[in-house]
């Protein structure tokens, strides 16, 4: 089984993990023993009528088997492997949500933009945090928490308005998924770059910017040049 330490490279080859729910548990609290991270167990996929459905029951589920289950999600969030051992007990299955603007805000980019601007930043040797890679294409850097706040005028001083580029940034009263949780029928999220002891201290949003806001501008541009 692959250990939350491990590293993978950009160039990897992602392999879809089956949602077991001993990986489930035992992710989970290492996230929050190891990397004293919040967690907290959403909905999870279940098999109805030959097909996989979320476990909310809504047939038109925006993200099956990866979201909240109620809207106090914020109060159920522990740091304690004790208590991420003792949920997902109770739900096997359930995925594993981390809340952002706690320990760490999220930068949220279209997967094509998130290698281009990873192949930016090792290049510029800048030292990265975690990152991930979910099923719909989409790539969330991990920053200090406060990048909500500041990211936008960021970006206008990079000379870019940020309702023009692909770019979001998750902080307080958000969350993310974290592998091995399993979307839909889509696959499940994965580490573009896991969490390893070199990681654990965050860049802060204005050291990756730059290269998350070029690489989010060049794919705007070209957007718009197929568009003519």
């Amino acid at each position: 089984m692959l250990t939350v330490e491990e590293t993978m490279g950009v160039t990897e080859a992602a392999q879809i993990p089956k949602q077991r729910g001993e990986q489930l548990l035992d992710s989970a609290v290492r996230y929050a023993e190891e990397r004293h991270w919040d967690v907290f167990p959403g909905t999870w996929l279940e098999a109805v009528e030959g097909r996989e459905r979320c476990s909310c029951g809504a047939d038109a589920c925006a993200v099956p088997g990866a979201h909240a289950v109620r809207p106090d999600w914020s109060t159920q969030a522990t740091g304690s492997g004790v208590g991420a051992r003792r949920m997902w007990s109770k739900t096997p299955k359930a995925s594993i949500l981390l809340p952002t603007g706690r320990t760490f805000d999220a930068i949220e980019v279209s997967e094509s933009a998130g290698f281009l601007a990873l192949a930016r930043m090792e290049r510029m040797e800048l030292t990265l945090g975690p990152v991930t890679c979910t099923p719909d294409r989409r790539m969330y850097f991990f920053v200090l928490p406060g990048a909500a706040t500041k990211v936008p005028d960021l970006v206008r001083k990079l000379g870019w308005a940020p309702a023009s580029i692909d770019l979001v940034t998750r902080g307080e009263g958000h969350y993310v998924a974290a592998p091995p949780t399993r979307i839909g029928g889509f696959g499940a999220v994965q580490w573009a770059r896991r969490p390893t002891p070199a990681n654990r201290w965050l860049p802060d949003a204005e050291e990756l910017i730059s290269a998350l806001a070029y690489a989010c501008g060049r794919e705007a541009a070209e957007a718009r040049s197929r568009a003519q």
